[in-house]
């Protein structure tokens, strides 16, 4: 900033010099011109040479002042960016250094980074403002924006946090296009979504060495308890082998299909994404050195990644998307997500016993209250039959006879790799006129079938 005060002196030093410079040569001027007789027509003749003169003199003096002043601007913006730079270098060094090292040792072996995936969305703003207010600790929940495409508006909106709330701003430095045929041009999106997924998440676990990481993006609100949710379920995470993420999400959870006992968490096959968390070692173990060139949310469905396990999630979802546009073009923005229930209240859970979502304890119970519920059809429990029955079960028999039961019960009737949204063991939870409905197999069932699709 040294340079930056010199040339504002010189600019004052100049401008004053110019000044006194062109005043007294008027003032020269106007004399000389008085003590010769000349005649009035000469005399405002040459007055009027002398101002024009003068006039473009200072539009010089101004265009030069102007110039100068841009100057200016621009060796504040380089010095600006360079602090920026220097102090990313700086949190970069310590955390391998390890002085704010998470993952290793000690209290920060708790850290729980916010990773948001951001783009060109200028109402990211929205997002960091939730975030912020919500957030608990800013030690324990440091927030991380890794930026793709390059979007000028929307870094700049980001930089107004990086001072005001020590968030870090960090962006993907390949914007190179994608090259792909005729027939896969339409997905180029997708492909450049996966391209910065993978280095963000290197960021996190390479370059920062965090323990775990909680994924949103930059068009999802949060509940006032998602920063309770994630930590608490966290060390579900570390202690079950069988678990491998933590979502915020339930796919199936519009109004009127979900309870309002907003504690309910359950294990499930499917992957929700929309809010969820990872650890280092999955990450780093499995994932990173075959992380896919495109639609990389279906590949984490894929048996070859899942490999068995399950995650956690909710009844009523921790985060809901105002991105009604975006890869997708807002289509299932429109026919689902902006149907979605939005959890309001907050739910201590780091004061409850969450062991029973261990898997030990948890199919035992999952299975006893399934099996033992009474069968209807999809068609009977629309009808309201044995209303007195608080938890009963819709049994399917196949692919078509399951999708042709989920429409009837207005949940979704897809699959991912066979699986059907939010299924735990083939099982499909959900509320009906304010009964538990389970869209279940048979009890001889003994896995998925991968060509449900």
């Amino acid at each position: 900033m040294g340079v930056l005060s010199m040339r504002l002196k010189k600019l004052h030093f100049v401008l004053l010099f110019g000044l006194v410079f062109l005043l007294w040569n008027f003032i020269t001027y106007y004399t000389l011109t008085q003590s010769k007789v000349a005649p009035a027509g000469v005399r405002e003749q040459a007055l009027s040479q002398k101002l024009s003169n003068i006039e473009k003199e200072l539009l010089k003096q101004g265009e030069e002042n102007k110039k100068l002043l841009e100057d200016l601007r621009l060796v504040k913006k380089r010095n600006s960016e360079r602090e920026q730079e220097t102090a990313f270098k700086l949190k970069v060094q310590a955390v391998k250094s390890g002085s704010h090292r998470a993952g290793v040792e000690g209290k920060q072996d708790n850290v729980l980074p916010v990773l948001m995936i951001a783009c060109d969305r200028t109402t990211v703003n929205r997002a960091l403002d939730k975030l912020i207010e919500y957030r608990p600790s800013a030690s324990k929940f440091p927030i991380i924006v890794s930026q793709d495409c390059g979007h000028a508006p929307t870094a700049e909106v980001i930089q107004k946090y990086v001072a005001s709330h020590n968030i870090t701003h960090i962006k993907q430095p390949d914007l190179s296009n994608i090259a792909l045929p005729a027939n896969k041009k339409k997905w180029v999106g997708y492909y450049k979504i996966a391209r910065h997924y993978k280095w963000a998440l290197d960021q996190i676990f390479v370059t920062f060495n965090y323990p775990a990481v909680i994924i949103v993006e930059d068009d999802l609100d949060i509940s006032p308890d998602f920063y309770e949710y994630f930590s608490a379920t966290y060390p579900l995470l570390k202690q079950d082998p069988d678990l491998w993420c933590v979502s915020a999400w339930n796919d199936n959870g519009k109004q009127g299909m979900v309870s309002s006992e907003a504690e309910l968490l359950y294990r499930t096959d499917f992957f929700p994404g929309l809010g969820w968390m990872i650890d280092r070692e999955l990450y780093l173990g499995e994932l990173q050195k075959k992380w896919p060139d495109t639609f990389w949310d279906d590949w984490m469905r894929h048996p070859d990644q899942r490999k068995g396990r399950q995650c956690i999630r909710p009844e009523i979802c921790r985060t809901s998307t105002f991105g009604k546009k975006g890869v997708s073009k807002g289509l299932f923005f429109e026919k689902h997500l902006k149907f979605i229930q939005h959890n309001t209240v907050f739910v201590p859970f780091s004061k409850m016993d969450l062991s029973y979502l261990l898997k030990a304890n948890y199919d035992p119970m999952f299975h006893k209250k399934v099996y033992s519920a009474p069968v209807l059809t999809a068609n009977q429990v629309r009808s309201g039959e044995l209303s007195a029955e608080k938890v009963v079960r819709v049994e399917y028999t196949g692919k078509d006879n399951f999708k042709r039961q989920a429409k009837l019960l207005g949940i979704m009737d897809d699959f991912k790799a066979g699986v059907p949204r939010v299924a735990y063991q083939g099982v499909v939870s959900f509320m009906v006129q304010n009964r538990r409905v389970y869209l279940a197999p048979p009890p001889t069932w003994s896995g998925y079938d991968t060509t449900w699709s």
